[in-house]
């Protein structure tokens, strides 16, 4: 009953913490402007990190040891204190972006400006961070997150056009009003979105943290395939209200609240009142997750003590990291740059470094001197090599991409 339970609470918490800010506003631009024409990116995205989530659930339960450890020493010290670098920045970037999310979802309900809560929900988040065990707080804030399926219930109540939304998903090109530019930039935006490394650090250390071994494979693989594909869906469905809102009156969404809005339409001051608590949660759940993932990767790449299963003053540098972590990206927000705008910094970025993560994984997960048994099969081959291609392709492109659409305006 206790590993069913684990299987059950792991898979609502992939489902919550699937659908952070990035995912939200890319999702939420990209229906209002190109309706589901990209939604075929969502579905690349959501086997991608199924992919790569698994592989580091697996090396994490076989080896019994931290992904930035084994990849140190796999490819040595040089090659992966550049993979550190680029990690630690893009995770970086994406904390300062959760936290203006959370901020912002409090903004909603309040009405008092996000700068005003930006240090508190910081302060809050800090003393999660610090006092608060894994499980508890992983669970509590993943299953919260769980109110973001109001956009599912939403969408049903909007009463789409199915039949035209349906063909936007077979007719995966640019719309009349855009060029093939901003539909390349706003696909590697969502690619980015989806595959954000910090969930793959968060999801292979906290298997660590739970002492996972080859035994807990079937509840690693689980929460995979079913909790990863779930988050899909709901990213899928913040994209389809935008889509039926927005898109035909050729409106951008550049703010939370635009988001949020296609829900009070269809379900007035109550899923108004969910759909906030969903962005609250899932937008916290994040930023605990990327707090905990840049304490995870520079610990474990300086072989320090790390993580929750201990004392914070045996841990005392790792708290260290996460504390000088979440003070950096509180800075980054005070200096007033927007939250919406990081974000979308961020997942280009995250685009860029995504091969210096993905690539060592992929490596390791080959290893039999790490995994016997358990290496890739020959189809997960196929699939990872194929989706390096994939990765290398949207990283190159971003940058580009992004200079030539001016953040795809």
């Amino acid at each position: 009953m206790k590993r069913f339970l684990a299987v059950t609470l792991g898979i609502l918490t992939a489902i919550g913490g699937f659908v952070d800010i990035g995912d939200l506003v890319a999702n939420s631009e990209t229906g209002a402007r190109f309706g589901m024409r990209l939604a075929w990116v969502v579905v690349v995205g959501v086997i991608g990190i199924c992919l790569y989530a698994e592989m580091s659930g697996r090396v994490a339960a076989v080896s019994g040891r931290p992904v930035f450890d084994l990849v140190r020493e796999r490819l040595g010290a040089r090659v992966a204190l550049a993979n550190l670098a680029g990690s630690y920045l893009v995770t970086l970037l994406t904390l300062s972006a959760e936290i203006g999310g959370v901020a912002l979802a409090i903004e909603l309900a309040t009405s008092v400006h996000y700068l005003l809560w930006v240090p508190i929900a910081a302060f809050v988040l800090w003393v999660v961070l610090w006092k608060v065990k894994f499980e508890p707080m992983e669970r509590v804030f993943g299953l919260a997150g769980l109110a973001l399926v109001v956009f599912v219930v939403a969408l049903i109540a909007l009463d789409p056009p199915w039949a035209q939304l349906g063909q936007q998903v077979t007719s995966p090109v640019p719309p009349a009003t855009e060029d093939w530019g901003t539909y390349g930039f706003f696909a590697v935006a969502l690619f980015a979105a989806a595959m954000t490394p910090y969930e793959v650090f968060f999801f292979s250390s906290g298997g660590v943290e739970e002492k996972w071994t080859s035994r807990d494979l079937a509840i690693s693989r689980v929460n995979v395939f079913v909790g990863f594909p779930l988050g899909g869906v709901l990213s899928l469905a913040v994209m389809g209200c935008a889509a039926v809102v927005y898109e035909p009156l050729q409106a951008q969404v550049d703010t939370l609240g635009q988001t949020a809005l296609p829900v009070a339409m269809a379900l007035g001051k109550l899923g108004l009142v969910v759909v906030i608590l969903g962005f609250f949660a899932a937008t916290f759940g994040a930023a605990l997750e990327t707090g905990l993932s840049a304490g995870y990767t520079v610990a474990q790449y300086f072989g320090w003590q790390w993580g929750k299963l201990v004392r914070p003053r045996q841990a005392a540098r790792f708290h260290t990291v996460v504390l000088i972590s979440v003070l950096l990206g509180v800075a980054l927000l005070l200096t007033t740059a927007d939250p919406i705008a990081i974000t979308e910094y961020s997942l280009v970025f995250s685009a860029v470094a995504l091969p210096l993560t993905y690539l060592p994984i992929l490596i390791v997960a080959n290893d039999r001197d790490y995994l016997g048994d358990e290496v890739n099969s020959p189809l997960t081959n196929v699939l990872g090599v194929t989706y390096l291609v994939i990765i290398l392709v949207a990283a190159i492109a971003a940058v580009p991409l992004m200079i030539l659409t001016g953040m795809g305006s």
